[in-house]
């Protein structure tokens, strides 16, 4: 009887294990890049080369957005304190993650890595001059480690889809992924479909990137990331034609010659960054009172002298992360009603940002993303 125990015990694990190594499948993916990559999916472990990808992963997977993930990046902390307090609330365990520098300036570290032994690690695409640079993909794939590049910063609008269906695939979340990407759709159309109607007069907009977080002026964007979403809302984004790529800088005299008629400041709590800075602290559960009075207080810089958006109280806040995420339409919502306000005055971006965290985050919503100047607080 004891053999007979032993034997089965024995054949069940051994039909254990050959099920578990049926359940992943060799699946060759093309990342944002163009590069055919094969996999073993659903992967299990996972490596984020950025802390704010778990924007996208907790989107995927509400019930257990780390449960694959063997080690990250320490930028969430820093970047968004407030969005890392609330996972790390609600998951403890994030505190003991191993977490890694970055492949852009030189500190990843590649043995820690092959260490974790990850089936994947996920790369932003604007680290790929440095990885390429560096080896590291011939590195890793010497030990059998995959790395695949994805993008919601540099042509967000154009690779959100292309990088949440890669990574619906890695995760074996694909008919999440879809339902994700098509509630973004349909809520992007509820600006786009109305703006191609009413084919409105499109205000001149400067967005200021990450405005008092240094005492230079001005961080701006070009064609893509936040100057393509006031393009996609209605406006006409000043800095387009000055800056050639995504980012650049623009002189206040450009600005106070261009004179916009309104001006969007990213910001967020960079207290780790810049201790006490003039950056203006807009996020997850933040002080609006205190995020307009700097606002306000950044009205006052030269660059903004006597323009028309200044004058006339059309100068708004807003989530800097909004540029590295797939919660861009959230965005775009906003901006066109700050665009068009009679257009847009049944649209309400607050419960669009509500309903995306109770279908798809782990997170409850916390009101701070957004703020203007003339708000009554």
């Amino acid at each position: 009887m004891r053999r007979f125990f032993h034997t089965a015990f024995a054949t069940a694990g051994l039909m254990a294990a050959l099920m578990t190594a049926a359940a992943a499948e060799p699946k060759t993916v093309t990342d944002v890049t163009g590069r055919k990559v094969e996999i073993d999916v659903p992967v299990k472990h996972v490596i984020l080369g950025e802390g704010r990808q778990i924007y996208f992963l907790a989107a995927l997977d509400r019930e257990a957005p780390f449960s694959h993930v063997v080690g990250w990046r320490d930028d969430l902390a820093k970047a968004d304190p407030e969005t890392y307090a609330a996972y790390l609330a609600k998951y403890p365990e994030i505190a003991k993650l191993p977490v890694f520098g970055g492949m852009k300036d030189g500190t990843f570290d590649i043995e820690q890595a092959v260490a974790l032994k990850p089936d994947v690690i996920v790369m932003n695409i604007d680290s790929k001059t440095a990885t390429e640079e560096a080896g590291y993909i011939e590195k890793l794939a010497k030990v059998g480690i995959p790395l695949v590049y994805v993008d919601f910063r540099d042509k967000a609008m154009e690779n959100t889809e292309p990088s949440m269906r890669l990574l619906g695939t890695l995760m074996g979340r694909e008919q999440v992924a879809e339902d994700f990407i098509r509630f973004r759709a349909e809520q992007i159309r509820r600006v786009t479909d109305v703006l191609d109607k009413a084919k409105p007069t499109k205000p001149l907009v400067f967005v200021e990137r990450a405005g008092g977080y240094s005492e230079d002026c001005c961080m701006s964007f070009g064609a893509e990331n936040f100057g393509r979403m006031v393009e996609i809302a209605g406006g006409e984004n000043m800095a387009k034609s000055l800056i050639p790529g995504t980012f650049g800088t623009v002189n206040p005299e450009q600005i106070i010659a261009a004179n916009p008629d309104q001006v969007i400041v990213t910001g967020g709590n960079w207290q780790a960054y810049v201790p006490g800075g003039a950056w203006v602290g807009v996020g997850y559960g933040a002080d609006l009172k205190e995020a307009q009075r700097k606002l306000k207080a950044l009205t006052e810089r030269p660059a903004f002298t006597g323009i028309k958006a200044v004058k006339s109280g059309e100068v708004h806040g807003i989530w800097h992360q909004f540029y590295n995420n797939p919660y861009q339409f959230v965005a775009v919502q906003q901006i066109a009603k700050w665009l068009h306000p009679d257009l847009f005055a049944d649209l309400d971006p607050t419960a669009t940002f509500k309903e995306l965290h109770e279908r798809f985050l782990p997170l409850p919503y916390k009101p701070g993303y957004f703020v203007s100047v003339k708000d009554q607080l």
